[in-house]
């Protein structure tokens, strides 16, 4: 199955693509506001309102052999310690090779973004590379998924 942590999330519609292609199921997990697609094979779960509701019910679910989309780093750790396979919207896959660099790279920012107010904003616009780079490192993860590997 994936999952998709689909508040913000804008490769909704590249995950959805691949996941028909392969005939899997897909659950696009937000807090609402988001409108459900007419195919069958995903289901759009509405969670109620507060922190980290969607991210649960996500890190509830997913295990071996299921892929995770998502930008949220702890749903990330989580998801990859129970085995699943999680990518972000750019297709950086999060692996256990890598999980605990990127978690303390968060929370440095984190920690420099609170001491320096000026130190705020996101990084470089999300555009086609970064979409095209998603769909190649989805399409790996779900091939992977249906080896067993």
């Amino acid at each position: 199955m994936i999952y998709v942590d689909a508040d913000a999330c804008p490769v909704k519609a590249e995950a959805e693509k691949v996941a028909t292609r392969h005939g899997i199921k897909m659950f696009i997990v937000s807090n609402g506001g988001i409108r459900p697609s007419p195919n069958p094979l995903v289901e759009s779960v509405i969670v109620p309102d507060g922190p980290d509701i969607a991210d649960m019910w996500i890190a509830e679910r997913a295990g071996k052999g299921d892929i995770v989309v998502t930008g949220d780093i702890p749903l990330a750790a989580k998801c990859v310690a129970s085995g699943a396979r999680v990518l972000k919207h750019n297709g950086e896959a999060l692996t256990e090779a890598n999980i605990g660099q990127v978690l303390g790279m968060r929370d440095l920012m984190a920690d420099l973004r609170a001491a320096d107010p000026f130190r705020q904003g996101g990084g470089k616009a999300f555009g086609k590379a970064d979409r095209s780079r998603f769909l190649d490192a989805l399409e790996r993860e779900v091939q992977r998924a249906k080896r067993g590997g």
